[in-house]
């Protein structure tokens, strides 16, 4: 199993990524067409909608949504996070692929992601216009 952590630092020192070595997909293991998938080294952003929703970008225009198992202390308020891929590949193209890892005062917390589904040109037309406004 590969462990890809991408921790996002968002505030004053604005947006990072820390990215683990050997991130990119083995030799033969193709993005499936099917589905839209992401790698977690691609994601640039994210916003918690509430403790078990969270909305991450990737690339410049593609945004995600993933819900939690349940409530996920701490998400709706920290600024960075990880991704970890649980599926056996380094794609996340369903719930049980990734779990988020969301520090806290006593470690970490991880939280499995139960689906995953990207967002609409306009369900992100209108997330970017409700981030404006906030």
């Amino acid at each position: 199993m590969k462990i890809l952590p991408v921790l996002l630092v968002v505030g004053g020192l604005g947006l990072a990524a820390t990215l683990a070595i050997g991130a990119q997909p083995e030799a033969g293991s193709a993005q499936p067409a099917a589905r839209q998938c992401f790698l977690p080294t691609q994601v640039n952003g994210f916003t918690a909608i509430d403790r078990d929703t969270v909305h991450v970008k990737v690339s410049a225009s593609r945004v995600y949504e993933l819900e939690l198992f349940g409530d996920c202390p701490d998400v709706d308020w920290e600024q960075r996070i990880a991704i970890r891929s649980t599926g056996g590949s380094t794609w996340v193209c369903r719930g049980l692929d990734a779990e988020l890892v969301v520090p806290s005062p006593i470690g970490p917390t991880r939280c499995p992601v139960s689906t995953i589904r990207r967002l609409s040109d306009e369900e992100v037309q209108a997330y970017r216009e409700s981030r404006r406004r906030n």
